[in-house]
């Protein structure tokens, strides 16, 4: 045996090494080409013998999973060994598979350690509560795991304490890693001296004892040459006296044992790190990476990499720049007395220079450079659960690659390629698998998506733990869907959710049961608060599922029931309420009552107004003023043969149905409150113009209840029929008229039905609740409720900016004080411009305040002038106007 090798046997070579050190990394792969072993063993579970050879195939950093199958409902208990490019281990295997000698793994087996209770599995243990087993150590307390045990629970600690070093990392960066080459013998030396005494606990002398019973039976098979690599910690147990065998089998006799299945899974640098969780791990894997894969000039590389990060992000560095961050960082390493420059040496220099001492650039390179992102890859040849393959083929498919940072993806699900990528993240997230996120889409169309991308390791094992659900993603998705609505314990939110997954997951064979499930929980549910709470995701369902092609029948049924059991239950639910239950119930009532808006068809953006049918050759030309058919007639012409009655100053949009002419100039207007002819009142028609809303015919004989202007609201329309918005409506007017309500309730209430033009007296309600009858804090809910959907109403209506200013202005000191707290909370929600425009308003008006509009002839609004402006804002928001 030569020097620098640490054996007690003449063919036994035993390498103590680093978990995840590039030093040692090197040095491993260098004493094996001169030692030319004819046998590898590295720690790790034996049951992997058959995977060592895949190796080369790999791109690190992957990890060898193993996990006791579980059925379906059942965590899967596992554990992980994490391998990066610069892990001794990781070399061994490489130099073993180029060399062609046989690579073994040499620790307890995955099978026993998996059978001991969690408090005893040998691994660090990730913020999740799985077991993540660090490739031959547990949970080193040491930089890099060295150590499982020790004088003071660190072994390492205590040699940099006797070196008169107090980081132990530096310790050993300075000793071994920054070397060219690793005292393999001197550390063994080392460990040897800091484990006299020393007495390993139960599980540390399993494993120990299993190694030397490897290295026996290797000697027993013929092999001349063994070389073991090992934990530096392990070392004197395998290269000491070693104990009788007949100790060792004892220890090793009758232990728990279940099944195991081992195979390769991607790993991150991001869970590399320690401070993931992993015990055995190191913080900056993206350093290490570095510092193995340029071992020639470090600091000047590393430091030119990290001014080409802030460049990429629009930071200014220069060439200078990088040169005297360099000279920065060799001068601290020899004021300091270390060899070379290490992590905090060069972190110091790009903060000083580089960063200019930039908190942020400095994360940004903690981040990117210091972590890193990487993410590993394994080969099509790797043992795979089929919902793993599954899963995998989809992801070539769909163009679908995991990737370790946020990504995010824009989903246009008219296209079948964005369509089939959504149904498979709404699996996947059915399934416990949050590869992406759904984010808030930017476009107010039903068919966009926005999603964020990250994968996680962790991901993989939830993969396995649901593979007795099915073979594939779609199949395990819909078994999965099944048995939480036949648990019969899932709250009715629960199930609603549930059902809006299989609808965005499309999964019809899962749905009759679900919903089933849902029909018999809401029939059985009393709270109208719960129900209210559920309503808008089947709501959401039943639209959006329907615009993906999903079928959901008797999803309709289910909501109008759900709908008339809030309508019976709300006036109740309203009664004696306090500031904070108002507060809730009103959030439950603007959810409903925007999920009530939903059921109407979707509109002309939504790509599903039908389109004019195409013109042909020998198509005849209609007559003047009539429409074509699916095409309203154009403003100026007369309407067709019966028709509905025009509406004066009705302005056409697209998808309206049919447009009456505008009013001509001596046309005279009904004074605001009378009805016109068309059954509206001129307030009403005015609110409606601006607030966007839909000018409806008061003739059912004439119209059918018809829009005719605005491409929103059709009667008689909709997933539930016309009645069902109808009767909501019913039902918040019933309650706005009692007496006994909350204010914020009464007050958001009135709102809601002005916004819906189905009030024309909100001056007058307003001027009642202002009046000097009602308490100042009633009156400053019911303003806070009123002004809640917004400001641009006290803008645009002098006559309620009036009533409120009169209101204000005639509070006492005291009151004003008791008001003061809800009103800026109310003012405070509108945006900027209106907060402006109202203290505009205010300020115009004069010591006097502003003045109410009279109630009288001759409105403010010329909804014939007012037609050219809407058609001109048709225009910039590209939509058609006939």
């Amino acid at each position: 045996m030569s020097a620098g090798r640490v054996t007690s046997r003449a063919d036994v070579a035993v390498l103590g090494v680093r978990h995840h050190g590039p030093g040692s990394a090197r040095a491993v792969r260098a004493e094996l080409g001169r030692l030319r072993p004819d046998l590898v063993l590295v720690e790790g579970p034996p049951e992997a013998d058959a995977l060592a050879g895949l190796a080369p195939e790999l791109e690190p950093p992957v990890a060898l999973l193993a996990h006791v199958p579980g059925g379906p409902g059942r965590t899967a208990r596992a554990a992980f060994w994490p391998f990066a490019v610069f892990s001794p281990e990781w070399q061994a295997l490489l130099y073993a598979a180029e060399a062609g000698v046989p690579a073994r793994f040499c620790d307890l087996p995955a099978a026993h350690s998996l059978a001991e209770p969690a408090d005893d599995v040998p691994d660090g243990r990730d913020e999740t509560g799985r077991g993540e087993h660090a490739p031959g150590g547990r949970g080193g307390s040491g930089p890099g795991g060295q150590g499982d045990a020790g004088p003071g629970g660190d072994p390492v600690g205590a040699l940099a304490r006797a070196a008169g070093y107090d980081d132990p990392e530096h310790w050993w960066e300075d000793v071994v890693e920054h070397r060219g080459d690793t005292p393999f013998a001197v550390i063994a030396e080392a460990m040897a001296a800091v484990r006299q005494g020393y007495e390993p606990g139960p599980g540390e002398a399993r494993r120990e004892a299993y190694m030397r019973r490897t290295v026996r039976a290797a000697l027993k098979e013929g092999f001349r040459r063994v070389a073991v690599v090992c934990g530096a910690w392990h070392v004197p147990a395998l290269t000491g006296p070693p104990p009788p065998v007949a100790a060792d089998n004892a220890l090793l006799r009758g232990l728990p044992k279940v099944k195991a299945e081992l195979t390769w899974v991607p790993w991150t640098y991001g869970r590399l790190a320690a401070r993931s969780g992993y015990g055995a791990g190191v913080t900056s894997p993206g350093w290490y990476h570095h510092l193995f894969a340029a071992p020639d000039r470090p600091v000047e590389r590393w430091l030119t990499d990290a001014a080409a990060t802030l460049r990429d992000e629009g930071i200014a560095v220069s060439s200078a720049h990088v040169i005297e961050s360099v000279r920065l960082a060799e001068g601290l390493a020899a004021l300091r007395g270390r060899p070379l420059a290490g992590l905090g040496e060069v972190t110091e220099a790009a903060r000083a220079v580089l960063c200019e001492g930039d908190d942020l650039a400095v994360e940004l390179i903690r981040r990117r450079m210091v972590v890193g992102d990487r993410l590993g890859r394994v080969s099509d040849g790797t043992p795979m659960v089929p919902l793993q393959r599954d899963l995998r083929d989809q992801q070539r498919r769909l163009r679908l690659k995991p990737e370790a940072l946020d990504r995010e993806l824009q989903l246009d699900l008219r296209k079948p390629l964005d369509l089939g990528r959504s149904q498979l993240l709404h699996r996947l997230r059915l399934l416990g698998v949050g590869w992406g996120t759904p984010e808030q889409s930017r476009g107010k169309g039903t068919f966009r998506e926005t999603w964020t991308l990250r994968w996680e390791p962790q991901h993989d094992l939830t993969l396995v733990e649901r593979a007795a659900l099915g073979t594939t993603v779609a199949a395990a998705a819909a078994q999965h869907a099944s048995e939480l609505a036949a648990e019969g314990t899932a709250a009715l939110a629960d199930l609603t959710a549930l059902v809006e997954h299989c609808l965005l997951a499309h999964l019809p064979e899962a749905l009759p049961g679900v919903l089933a499930a849902l029909s018999a929980k809401a029939a059985l549910d009393t709270d109208v608060t719960r129900l209210m709470a559920a309503l808008p995701a089947m709501v959401r369902a039943l639209r959006y599922g329907d615009v993906r092609g999903t079928s959901a029948e008797g999803l309709a049924a289910i909501v109008e029931s759900m709908l008339d059991r809030i309508r019976v239950g709300l006036p109740v639910a309203v009664t004696g309420l306090d500031d904070e239950a108002a507060t809730r119930l009103l959030t439950h009532i603007d959810a409903v009552h925007t999920a009530v808006a939903l059921l109407s068809p979707p509109g002309p953006e939504h790509g599903t107004a039908p389109a004019d049918p195409p013109a042909t050759a020998d198509a005849p030309v209609p007559p003047d003023g009539a429409a074509p058919p699916g095409r309203a007639a154009r403003p100026g012409r007369a309407a067709p043969r019966g028709g509905a009655a025009p509406l004066d100053g009705a302005v056409p949009v697209e998808g309206a149905g049919r447009a009456a002419p505008a009013a001509p100039a001596d046309a005279p207007v009904p004074p605001d409150g009378a009805a016109s002819p068309d059954g509206l009142t001129q307030g009403d028609r005015r609110g409606r113009l601006a607030q966007g809303g839909d000018l409806v015919s008061a003739d059912p004989a004439g119209s059918g209840g018809r829009v005719v202007a605005g491409e929103g609201r059709r009667a008689g329309a909709g997933a539930l029929g016309g009645d069902g918005r109808e009767r909501w409506v019913a039902t918040l007017r019933g309650l706005c008229d009692r007496q006994d309500l909350h204010g914020l309730v009464e007050g958001r209430l009135t709102r809601i039905l002005l916004d819906d033009g189905e009030l024309d007296d909100a001056a007058d309600r307003l001027s009642r609740a202002t009046s000097r009858g009602q308490g100042p804090a009633r009156v400053a809910a019911w303003v806070e409720g009123f002004l809640s959907g917004g400001g641009l109403l006290l803008v645009h209506d002098q006559r309620l900016l009036g009533l409120v200013d009169r209101w204000l202005t005639g509070l006492t000191g005291e009151e004003f004080t008791q008001a003061l707290p809800l009103l800026r909370r109310t003012f405070a929600g509108f945006a900027a411009p209106e907060r402006r425009a109202i203290g505009e308003r205010v300020r115009a008006s004069g010591p006097g305040g502003v003045r109410a509009a009279p109630r009288s002839g001759g409105g403010d609004l010329d909804e014939r002038r007012a037609a050219g402006a809407v058609a001109t804002v048709l225009a910039i928001l590209g939509r058609r106007h006939d």
